[in-house]
């Protein structure tokens, strides 16, 4: 599929943002730690979680899946993942922690999902080894055993997510109690921990430290997962480059303070009402530089999207990304379009540019949506392809922007 955009003067109107993908991976994943069943709503429909979905199958879960809820039963009976699956899901690791915890061994091929430069999981393997794991390497696959995982202090490098969720998921089941310090406190881990503390586990949060006090059977529980808060920052960033005026429902604006504060530094008016906020895009946009970082700063999610933003700034602005440095494939792709852009030292400059349609290729998922709004802000018409990308993490993402105005639709690439 590719998508085709055409200019749209403005985007007007409100949407409604799904369940995070980010929160629902690994709470999917938490339910390997119990037999009983577990009832999970608000769950998107997405590649990614459908991949997911697989993986639980494969390793012995009934699911069924419909109107965004998930409801995932049946007894964990297998550790080894199919290679095949565990390459499309970056976040098959995290199945790592509750298939140790509960069966004492497992394998693993080395996980896939964005190509966003080096991202180890070296904290993971580290963390589960303080717990009492061991593993080896043999043909492409990481073979893990343990005699039983046991509470530990653990302190991480630096505050990895999924090693943060990895680690409170082993810790549920293992005996006595675990520190982690140093950890990754983003929303989605809340959201972890909240349904954690539905199943019986004891774990509390001071600053970046989580303290676990794990439960050798934990219980089933019904939760509803987050909004997504990137997909809400997604419409908002949507709004403010194409013009217009857009409520966005479900949004959670505590958990976008950095991207709002610098949003109306450029001029933009937000207001908020309960979890509602409405963006009103001015004709003048003045440069902000930003700089990614662990929440609560600027997410790095939102910086191609970002990227695209300032295109329409009075002057120049610049990028720097503390997470993935490399995450920056998609600017020759949007100077494709017309983009003044240079990047050096792993910063990017931005000046304003006249964007006119041409032919694309999202590289990632981020990427994919911001190509997207690109093509909304160019003349003529723009022709984003490897839309692949952007279903593993967009919940009816087309349908949202056409009921704001958008002038876009999907077709298929004729071969």
């Amino acid at each position: 599929m590719l998508g085709l955009c055409r200019r749209t003067e403005k985007l007007e109107g409100a949407v409604q943002i799904s369940g995070s993908k980010n929160a629902a991976l690994p709470i999917l994943s938490a339910c390997l730690l119990t037999d009983e069943k577990c009832v999970i709503r608000n769950v998107p429909d997405l590649e990614d979680v459908r991949v997911m979905f697989a993986l639980l199958r494969k390793m012995g879960k009934t699911i069924k899946f419909e109107k965004n809820i998930a409801q995932v039963s049946g007894r964990l009976r297998s550790g080894v993942l199919p290679e095949k699956l565990v390459r499309k899901l970056r976040a098959s690791v995290l199945v790592m922690g509750p298939v140790l915890s509960r069966l004492g061994e497992g394998s693993f091929a080395l996980p896939g999902g964005c190509a966003l430069g080096e991202r180890p999981i070296d904290i993971h393997l580290g963390g589960l080894k303080a717990m009492g794991a061991s593993y080896s390497i043999l043909r492409g696959r990481m073979i893990f055993m343990r005699q039983a995982l046991r509470g530990a202090h653990i302190k991480f490098s630096f505050p990895s997510v999924g090693a943060t969720e990895n680690l409170l998921m082993a810790s549920s089941c293992a005996g006595g109690v675990t520190v982690i310090e140093n950890a990754s406190v983003e929303p989605e881990i809340g959201d972890l921990c909240l349904f954690l503390r539905a199943m019986g586990v004891g774990i509390t949060r001071k600053g970046s430290s989580y303290t676990v006090k794990g439960r050798a059977c934990l219980g089933g529980a019904d939760f509803t997962v987050m909004p997504d808060r990137i997909e809400a920052g997604t419409f908002l960033l949507a709004a403010a480059s194409v013009g217009g005026r857009v409520r966005v429902d479900s949004a959670r604006p505590a958990h976008l303070g950095a991207l709002l504060t610098k949003l109306r530094a450029t001029g933009v008016k937000i207001s908020k009402k309960g979890n509602s906020l409405t963006v009103n895009s001015p004709k003048i946009i003045k440069p902000v530089n930003i700089v990614t970082g662990h929440y609560p700063a600027f997410p790095t999610d939102l910086q191609p999207l970002w990227a695209v933003y300032m295109l329409r700034a009075s002057g120049r602005s610049s990028i720097k990304d503390k997470i993935f440095p490399a995450r920056f494939m998609y600017v020759d792709e949007l100077k494709r379009l017309g983009a003044s852009m240079v990047l050096k030292n792993a910063v990017l400059m931005i000046n304003k540019s006249r964007l006119s349609g041409t032919n694309i290729y999202a590289c990632d998922l981020r990427a994919a949506a911001a190509m997207i709004i690109a093509g909304l802000m160019a003349e003529g018409e723009t022709r984003v392809y490897e839309l692949r990308h952007l279903f593993r993490g967009y919940e009816n993402f087309f349908i949202k922007l056409r009921k704001l105005g958008a002038n876009v639709s999907m077709e298929k690439v004729k071969k």
